[in-house]
């Protein structure tokens, strides 16, 4: 009997190591300037903050993923984009249900406070995210990301709320 309780400590303890370590990993990154692959991280700080006209934004469309900070909480990750006449494009599937929106908490978010930073290619760029639920640009926006991503979009589920899509806008200063 001891040693099948000395077994079972052993193969818990063993089993708390990679557990400690992935805790401790996503804790940490939190406080880095923006996001890994895996975990989240905090504000993003390096790289210039893009002054300028409004850029053409038709090189997103050669990028996979970007770095996205809102303001309010300061927690960046890293997220899929689309350009669709010159207007950027964030989105998060799974909003239809309370898994999914327990999940991914930044939408909830930026509808509250849209203030965000986008930093693509090492440049920062201000930006006010605005909620799209309906409109015309939703067919062609929906093909462009359907072809660029393995993406089940279309102009229905974010009518129906499955999918919340924001318009990543100039923030007017």
């Amino acid at each position: 009997m001891q040693i099948v309780k000395n077994t079972i400590i052993i193969i818990f303890c063993l089993l708390l190591i990679p557990v400690a370590a992935i805790a401790t990993a996503g804790a940490k990154q939190k406080s880095a300037d923006g996001p890994n692959r895996v975990f989240s991280g905090g504000p993003l700080i390096a790289g210039e903050l893009y002054r300028a006209a409004e850029p053409d934004w038709g090189f997103v469309n050669d990028i996979s993923t970007i770095e996205m900070q809102l303001l309010d909480p300061a927690q960046s990750r890293r997220i899929w984009i689309a350009e669709y006449d010159n207007r950027i494009f964030v989105w998060s599937g799974y909003m239809d249900n309370f898994i999914g929106r327990l999940w991914k908490s930044w939408p909830g978010q930026a509808e509250k406070d849209g203030r965000a930073v986008l930093r693509i290619d090492g440049v920062r760029y201000e930006r006010q995210l605005q909620r799209i639920e309906s409109g015309d640009a939703l067919d062609g926006l929906t093909e462009v990301i359907s072809g660029k991503y393995p993406s089940s979009m279309t102009r229905t589920t974010v009518e129906d709320g499955n999918v919340w899509l924001f318009e990543a806008a100039p923030r007017e200063s």
